[in-house]
């Protein structure tokens, strides 16, 4: 059911976001500034022989025929084609027409890294939010930990990290952790380990459980997660089972519970492979 409402809320929250990136995809392909490694598409239509895809080299030049380099890192496209065109007309041709399509921003990119689907080097084209960017890298996986940290440089050259609650986020809907993203930008979503106990006896759904282990689980939580207690079940003598790992040996540890529920005792923590067994009343 948890995951069911998680999922609900990604795709509305999606939703939102989408809005703002479908109102200005015209305005940013006019306000986008070209970079290294770049795709550009150029057409002159005077000289169909001019039209090539060349890629923006290193130091922000294109080679154009009959013009050689040209520098054009830092302008938009129509500042391309106003470069190009009137560089031809000064030599060439009167009333040049060049246009400029921008097929790759390979300069505008963000790293998606960690506990997705498909981690990868994803263009960062328009308004994209941190949600979207998951999107766009098919989601989370199951593994995925409750925090990711978006690693961004600063405008001194050293890096920052953001770290997002991503239960906030997606549970809550807290719409200011689902930030804007900028070039360069690194999502790292880390893997968190999945880890198994077991709940046994009288219970209403016994069998194993799956748990993060950056989240934890107490006996308490394992037991309502087990469905909760039958009429049955004997509250002063739980037990749970616990193998040490390095040993071998097997320990056990003597659980009441309704000290726990009345506050008496804290609750216990469960390690991995713990085995909580509730026995039933003889009463």
């Amino acid at each position: 059911m948890k995951k069911m409402l998680i999922a609900a809320v990604v795709f509305a929250l999606l939703g939102f976001s989408a809005l703002f990136a479908q109102e200005e995809p015209e305005s940013f392909v006019k306000e986008y500034r070209i970079g290294p490694k770049d795709l550009l598409e150029i057409k002159v239509f005077e000289l169909p022989e001019l039209n090539q895809t060349v890629r923006v080299s290193e130091d922000g030049t294109i080679t154009v025929p009959l013009l050689g380099q040209v520098k054009i890192e830092g302008l938009t496209k129509d500042e391309v084609e106003e470069r190009i065109g009137g560089l031809l007309e000064e030599k060439y041709l009167k009333n040049a027409r060049v246009s400029v399509f921008i097929k790759e921003y390979q300069s505008k990119l963000v790293a998606v890294i960690g506990a997705v689907e498909n981690p990868g080097m994803y263009e960062l084209v328009g308004r994209l939010t941190l949600l979207q960017m998951v999107s766009k890298a098919g989601g989370f996986k199951e593994n995925a930990s409750d925090e990711l940290f978006v690693l961004r440089e600063g405008e001194s050259g050293n890096p920052s990290r953001i770290v997002i609650d991503l239960e906030d986020l997606l549970i809550n809907g807290n719409q200011k952790l689902n930030i804007p993203l900028q070039p360069n930008d690194v999502i790292n979503i880390p893997v968190d380990k999945i880890i198994y106990v077991y709940v046994f006896g009288e219970v209403r759904s016994p069998g194993k459980l799956e748990v993060k282990m950056s989240k934890g689980i107490t006996v308490l939580q394992s037991i309502a997660q087990a469905g909760g207690l039958t009429d049955a079940a004997k509250k002063s003598s739980v037990a749970i089972k616990r193998k040490d790992e390095k040993t071998g040996r097997e320990t056990k540890i003597k659980v009441n519970l309704g000290d726990i529920i009345k506050g008496k005792k804290p609750d216990i923590e469960l390690q991995e492979g713990d085995v909580v067994i509730i026995p039933e009343s003889i009463w």
